[in-house]
């Protein structure tokens, strides 16, 4: 296996007439897909004037997930056009591999690909035999993953074939992971957005690749560990523990797993034994919204904490069962105490009632908070306040000054057009919120919250508190707490 992979940025934006989006990726991906068939022909001299790498020229076809649609005499007229100022040609093996086109494109200068509906191992095997029937410099073939299992079809062929030309991974989101793991098996390039906006269903930014994963260098990686829940893609987890992994040495590496249903995962991705024959066991997952519940059902064993929450964020073997955990009582209370916060005596709040308002309430509760349970659902709010021993209030019968703590743990408040979770103006001066809700930038409640003076506690900093728990167990190793603030853009954070 090399050690490095070659990172190739797709535009499908229009550049600027300047083309600075172009010049910002030289030095950080080694080549350059112009995707024509979503940004036109641009002028390959133009290019070369603003990155120093190899240009890939795409015109994918509607019929492979492009927008390309035009008669077939423009198509190829374009593509050896094209093959004239460019290094590299994909041409599509279901369409481009007329003669008359392939005198014009040398085989060191094409890519033949294939993009379609998932398949099984026999037909994938067929496809890929198909490609590599006609020279090229690389084989590129990518079935959507529509469900768990599905994903694995490409990665298997990578196994199976052994080459160090051939590009294959799921496509779509569920696929995602695939991508990370294909330049693991031989995989000689991975593709990454240039911008924000993917080619494709699944891909993911450049930055996003170099800073979470670590690509384009490829050092050993000999388990994995990962992320699931619907949805994982926004995950800091991987950015979080392969950044620790790197630090310590620790040969693993850490991925997101977009799933919709946990027990056809658990069936595929770990009862098969797939990945271990692969070389690259599963050993240890992060569960989040919406499967804790789930992954505490089949988890194998699980600690007094966990069964009381009857739910679980932390999935790891021993001795062949794999047990279950709950970090997210520690995370919040953790998050807390670094902010100066001692939960003792507080009158707490946590809206929603789900696995992470629970284990909320009932770290707060047993680090000395008087706790309440806060849902819009009575139904549902009842039974999670009863089985912790807790009070329910519900959501419109809520005072906001009978609390000085709030955790905010719904789904709310993603976007920044979302109805802000609590009435910021009302809250007392000392009081302390706490939103579970992430992302790269504060939330607008915990913006809010801040602005007015409060203790505002981020998602971030209860996502890496709730991690130290939960790396310690994966790996036997403790995550150093500095990286983790740098890692999350909470290095202001008091720590």
């Amino acid at each position: 296996m090399a050690e490095r992979a070659t990172l190739i940025a797709s535009l499908v934006e229009p550049p600027s007439s300047d083309g600075r989006e172009i010049a910002a990726l030289a030095g950080r991906a080694e080549m350059l897909e112009v995707r024509a068939d979503r940004v036109g022909d641009l002028d390959p001299d133009w290019l070369r004037g603003l990155f120093p790498g190899r240009l890939l020229y795409t015109l994918r076809s509607r019929a492979e997930g492009g927008e390309f649609s035009g008669a077939r005499e423009r198509r190829r007229r374009r593509l050896a056009e094209a093959s004239a100022g460019y290094d590299l040609v994909d041409l599509e093996g279901d369409r481009d591999r007329a003669p008359e086109l392939l005198d014009q494109i040398e085989p060191a200068r094409r890519i033949l690909s294939w993009h379609g509906s998932a398949t099984d191992f026999s037909g994938l095997s067929s496809r890929a035999a198909h490609l590599l029937s006609t020279p090229a410099r690389y084989y590129k073939l990518v079935p959507t993953a529509l469900h768990s299992g599905e994903d694995l079809v490409p990665l298997a062929l990578l196994a199976e074939l052994g080459r160090s030309d051939v590009v294959a991974f799921a496509g779509g989101a569920r696929g995602t992971w695939t991508r990370l793991v294909a330049p693991r098996l031989g995989a000689p390039v991975v593709f990454a957005a240039a911008s924000q906006t993917p080619a494709a269903p699944g891909q993911l930014p450049l930055e996003r690749l170099r800073g979470d994963y670590g690509l384009p260098e490829l050092p050993p990686a000999e388990r994995l560990f990962g992320v699931v829940g619907d949805p994982a893609l926004g995950s800091l987890s991987p950015r979080l523990h392969n950044r620790a992994y790197r630090r310590l040495g620790i040969a693993a590496l850490y991925l997101p797993f977009e799933v919709d249903h946990f027990g056809d995962f658990w069936l595929e991705l770990l009862e098969t034994g797939t990945l271990a024959r692969l070389g690259l066991p599963l050993a240890g997952l992060s569960v989040t919204t919406p499967h804790k519940e789930v992954a505490f059902a089949i988890a194998g064993a699980t600690s007094p904490l966990a069964t009381r929450l009857q739910a679980v964020n932390t999935l790891t073997p021993r001795a062949g069962v794999w047990e279950g955990e709950s970090t997210d009582a520690e995370g919040v209370v953790a998050a807390l105490r670094a902010r100066g916060v001692d939960p003792r005596g507080r009158r707490a709040a946590v809206l929603g009632c789900g696995g992470a308002g629970r284990a909320a309430a009932l770290g707060l509760s047993l680090a000395g908070a008087r706790v309440a349970m806060v849902n819009r659902g009575a139904e549902r709010g009842l039974a999670a306040a009863k089985s912790l021993g807790l009070p329910f209030v519900p959501l419109a019968d809520l005072g906001v000054a009978a609390f000085d703590l709030f955790v905010h743990a719904t789904p709310l408040g993603r976007g920044p057009a979302d109805e802000l979770p609590l009435p910021i103006a009302r809250l007392s001066p000392g009081t302390a919120v706490v939103d579970l809700v992430y992302g790269e930038a504060p939330t607008r409640l915990v913006a809010e919250a801040a602005r007015r003076g409060l203790v505002a506690v981020d998602g971030r900093e209860v996502l890496l508190r709730q991690a130290v728990p939960q790396f310690r167990v994966m790996t036997g190793r403790e995550l150093p707490v500095d990286l983790g603030l740098e890692a999350l853009g909470l290095t202001e954070v008091s720590r």
